[in-house]
């Protein structure tokens, strides 16, 4: 019977290690929408005459024109203006994807789902798209205690083997809406 109990007292102990895990991860909710609600991602056109601030969720925050842009044909401007736009809403996009796996853990593989997505969007690679988000992310201070759960899975504490990547013909309804927000400003 003593065995019994202490594997009970085991498991017991197991489950509210677990508890106060996601207790953790959801004290810091606030942090994150915080976090979210600042956000900003900016993006300029190739000779910088065309500058776009797009914020959460992508909303388009401020378009800024240079004197040079103005001076431009009409459909070149608005070439210009679009691209920059998806642009800067794609960044925005990665950068969300990275906050909520930052304080959420990464069970779900956002930052992942967007960059294929991306990639596909604008017919470049999943690693290009991941340098340049790179570039765009300062470097985040490593955790100072042990005790620091913001690297742990919410959802699950047992480490999970890679996915498979997505068909790159089907997709979620994110997906399809990424890419039919994108093809817009192709026409």
């Amino acid at each position: 019977m003593s065995a019994e109990f202490e594997q009970l007292v085991a498991e017991f102990e197991k489950f509210q290690s677990r508890i106060q895990n996601v207790d953790d991860r959801f004290a810091n909710i606030g942090d994150m929408q915080s976090e979210l609600s600042a956000l900003q991602a900016t993006a300029s056109s190739p000779d910088r005459s065309v500058t776009v601030v797009a914020g959460p969720a992508g909303a388009i925050m401020d378009v800024r024109f240079t004197e040079e842009a103005l001076r431009q044909r009409p459909e070149a401007l608005s070439a210009a203006l679009m691209s920059t736009i998806q642009q800067a809403v794609a960044e925005s996009a990665r950068k969300q994807a990275a906050i909520v796996e930052e304080h959420m853990g990464d069970d779900l593989h956002l930052v992942d789902q967007v960059l294929e997505t991306q990639a596909e969007i604008f017919g470049t690679t999943v690693e290009e798209m991941r340098s340049k988000m790179a570039e765009e992310a300062p470097p985040r201070p490593s955790p100072e205690s042990p005790d620091d759960y913001s690297e742990r899975s919410v959802l699950k504490s047992d480490p999970e083997p890679p996915r498979p990547a997505p068909p790159s013909s089907g997709g979620s309804d994110g997906d399809r809406f990424l890419k039919h927000l994108f093809e817009e400003g192709d026409h």
